[in-house]
């Protein structure tokens, strides 16, 4: 006879049940994506178009995209009130978290990068 997860759980107690559920939403929300974290905080492509001073169609243009510019996606997560932060992981130390990057210098049109590290604790 086949044994479903479904009917495992339903024979969990309440209290363990509410774990792996509590667990389960964390998981899920270590990985999201724009669109999933735009929804999470409850606003639309349009109020978010209106937030960055852009279009609804950029917007949904924007989340689709793969390969953002930092800058871009800084302000994305700004204009939803998050803070981004990069974090480096190296298999013989802890995450490291890159605490500055340098804005675009308008003068010579390129991006330099200023990285100060510290150590997560």
């Amino acid at each position: 006879m086949e044994t479903k997860l479904d009917d495992i759980i339903e024979k969990l107690p309440k209290e363990r049940r509410d774990k792996i559920e509590a667990r389960a939403a964390e998981l899920m929300a270590e990985q999201m994506t724009l669109r999933d974290i735009r929804k999470a905080r409850e606003l639309t492509q349009e109020r978010m178009a209106e937030l960055l001073g852009i279009r609804q169609d950029s917007v949904s243009k924007l989340e689709k995209r793969t390969d953002l510019l930092l800058s871009t996606l800084r302000n994305y997560i700004n204009a939803m009130g998050g803070e981004l932060q990069l974090v480096v992981e190296f298999p013989d130390r802890l995450p490291v978290v890159i605490t500055e990057l340098a804005e675009l210098n308008d003068d010579k049109n390129q991006e330099h990068e200023v990285i100060h590290t510290q150590a997560q604790e």
